[in-house]
């Protein structure tokens, strides 16, 4: 089991068409062999803790740039992690996505190099724009650190959008991938925030489950890709324009979790979900 998991990461990581060196890093800084290494690790547990389900892959771009954009759930960075190792593993071309993490990890001993060398950079504007640029994927959490905190009760629900990322899809003209995260809270099932002892230890905060621990249940997982969105627009337009498309966003993404729980309680079938998700639209305001 550990050396199929093994050989299929492999093989997928050497068919990413990024243009790495003869000593196997590119311009980013990002290594093929850590990539390789913690994807296995990741993996393992995708394929047989999790047992994660993926719905409408074909709605990521094989090639060119797009930003994923998604809801938080479980109070740990499981999501990226699975999201991260989805786009690995199960489409016919493999791509590797790009998250832009809470600055926080920079002051985490060994987690800043690890996350930079699998091309997981520092959330600044300009590391996405870079990305994008270079006909990357980029994957953003608009909820933030509040989304990760979310209790086990919120897990089905969205807090707050920032702006931000709306207005680098329209400078940038990318197109928006929305994504729902689906079991996480049921994974690691928060019922407080220790925030006091999480400055302490130099994260905003820490989830206390029943069972204390923020250790991950083996809990089915699901992540659903929807159509992507674009809108029109360069970047500067009002704030009230950009508030409405992000809006937009933040609907189908809802739409998305809402589709996914029924089918998680009534055991659709990948290709039955699969097919909903090809087949919707774009909304009013989407280019």
């Amino acid at each position: 089991m550990i050396l199929a998991t093994r050989a299929e990461v492999a093989a997928k990581v050497k068919r990413l068409e990024h243009r790495f060196n003869d000593l196997g890093y590119d311009r980013f800084g990002v290594s093929r062999e850590h990539v390789r290494k913690v994807i296995t690790l990741f993996a393992y547990a995708y394929r047989h803790y999790f047992r994660v389900h993926v719905h409408g892959i074909d709605n990521v771009p094989p090639r060119g740039r797009a930003m994923l954009i998604g809801n938080h759930q479980g109070g740990v960075a499981l999501d990226a992690a699975m999201v991260l190792t989805s786009l690995i593993l199960e489409p016919e071309t493999p791509r590797l996505a790009h998250s832009m993490v809470e600055k926080f990890i920079g002051h985490v001993p060994f987690a800043s190099a690890y996350s930079q060398r699998i091309g997981q950079l520092a959330g600044l504007p300009e590391h996405a724009a870079r990305l994008l640029e270079d006909e990357r994927l980029v994957m953003v959490f608009p909820e933030g650190a509040r989304g990760t905190a979310k209790l086990y009760s919120e897990r089905r629900e969205l807090v707050g959008f920032g702006t931000g990322f709306m207005r680098l899809a329209l400078t940038t003209r990318s197109p928006i991938v929305p994504f729902a995260f689906l079991g996480g809270g049921e994974a690691i099932p928060t019922v407080y925030n220790a925030y006091r002892l999480g400055r302490r230890l130099g994260v905003p905060y820490v989830p206390i489950t029943p069972y204390l621990a923020p250790i991950p249940l083996p809990v089915r997982l699901d992540i659903l890709y929807g159509a992507p969105m674009s809108f029109d627009g360069d970047g500067s337009a009002d704030d009230a324009v950009v508030a409405a498309h992000v809006e937009l966003v933040r609907a189908r993404i809802l739409e998305l979790i809402q589709r996914g729980e029924r089918a998680r309680r009534r055991d659709i079938t990948h290709a039955e979900l699969g097919a909903t998700l090809r087949r919707s639209g774009p909304s009013e305001g989407e280019r």
